[in-house]
């Protein structure tokens, strides 16, 4: 084979590798998938973002959103037209066909930190947003680092703050025995009802974990749903004990590392990377 020979197969190589990388794109946007991505949108119906918070304050670490971050975040939303809801009116949604407003979602925060009642509270009352936080009832009154019974029942009566259960003591469930696992679950609603004058429907799993024997129990103790730390949009696909959320970290650039969580979740879902 003589140097030209070898050039013009070299050429074709090249022509035929750029062919596949114009094809590729063509594949997975073809009609055939677009209208299977498109039926299971209509099927599974809205999808609501559900947004993990943990601390809002000025330590510096990975679950402490800065003050001026929160601020900025809520402030996209508003621009952006966002409405935030409630895990009750999202369940309704998902169960009654319940209609939603533009733009839902769900703005959560674990563990009840007291900060959560110092900068996210009035940032939150300021843009008109309303929040879920889930409290650790143990710590409550007896930590100095998280909120108080007072401070609950103050967020609460205007409307701003929902109160959900993240159980007693805030241990891993899958560590638990049955007889533990339904003291955590049932005291700790129990004494936020008590409390609070409310009805508890929903409660997030400490350290995120679980698995379905745990969920049996969060619905015998009368929960309509959990919340989970699995990445993803809510939708009618969701396991209701096992429901989805995104969460929001302190990060070298934290506004960016916001904007893209919610702009790639829907990219990510239509690639089968997460739940869809």
């Amino acid at each position: 084979m003589n140097f030209g020979q070898r050039k013009k197969i070299s050429l074709h190589k090249k022509i035929l590798l750029l062919v596949l990388l114009f094809c590729i794109p063509m594949v997975l946007v073809s009609p055939h998938n677009m209208t299977a991505n498109m039926l299971k949108e209509c099927t599974n119906g809205t999808k609501v973002v559900v947004l993990n918070y943990h601390k809002v304050d000025n330590m510096n670490i990975s679950l402490s959103v800065l003050p001026n971050d929160f601020e900025q975040q809520m402030a996209y939303l508003k621009k952006n037209n966002y409405h935030t809801i409630t895990p009750n009116e999202l369940y309704d949604s998902l169960t009654n066909g319940t209609e939603l407003p533009e733009n839902p979602i769900v703005l959560t925060f674990d563990d009840g930190y007291r900060d959560n009642y110092t900068y996210a509270y009035p940032i939150l009352k300021k843009y008109g947003f309303k929040a879920t936080i889930f409290v650790i009832t143990s710590f409550m009154d007896v930590q100095s680092n998280y909120i108080t019974w007072d401070q609950a029942k103050e967020m609460e009566a205007d409307g701003t703050i929902d109160i959900e259960s993240h159980t007693v003591n805030h241990k891993s469930m899958t560590g638990l025995s049955d007889d533990q696992l339904r003291d955590e679950l049932v005291l700790s609603k129990k004494e936020i009802e008590q409390r609070l004058g409310k009805q508890v429907n929903f409660m997030a799993y400490p350290t995120g974990t679980y698995n379905l024997h745990i969920a049996q129990f969060v619905k015998e103790a009368g929960y309509k749903g959990a919340f989970t730390i699995k990445y993803g949009n809510v939708d009618k696909a969701s396991n209701m004990y096992a429901l989805e959320r995104v969460p929001i970290f302190h990060t070298a650039d934290t506004f960016k590392s916001f904007c893209e969580r919610l702009q790639y979740i829907p990219v990510f879902e239509r690639l089968g990377w997460i739940k869809s």
